[in-house]
């Protein structure tokens, strides 16, 4: 069994980085992906804490399933507008879209 250290320190290490393609990249498919790397950080989180807490249930891998659920509804929606954008706009960079008008 990995220690909950080790854990911590990986879902630490993911979660910063996806925070970091958050907020320095400027492509929408990026900060997508960013933010998936985030919620596998949280889900990673759950199933260990979820095992640690509760050693022999599920709790923890439930809660994962549920978020990533949502992580996939999250990128089919943020595809979608993505994908509408640059339809309209012929860029996906964050920074061209600073209107909601179409």
């Amino acid at each position: 069994m990995v220690p909950i250290e080790h854990i911590m320190v990986f879902t630490g290490a993911l979660f910063c980085i996806g925070v970091y393609g958050v907020m320095a990249r400027r492509n929408a498919v990026l900060v997508l992906m960013a933010i998936e790397l985030m919620l596998n950080a949280v889900a990673i989180n759950l199933v260990a804490f979820g095992t640690l807490v509760y050693p022999g249930q599920i709790n923890g891998m439930v809660f994962a399933i549920f978020v990533v659920t949502i992580a996939a509804a999250e990128l089919g929606l943020g595809l979608a507008i993505v994908l509408r954008v640059y339809r309209m706009r012929s860029s996906i960079n964050v920074d061209d879209i600073d209107l909601m008008r179409w």
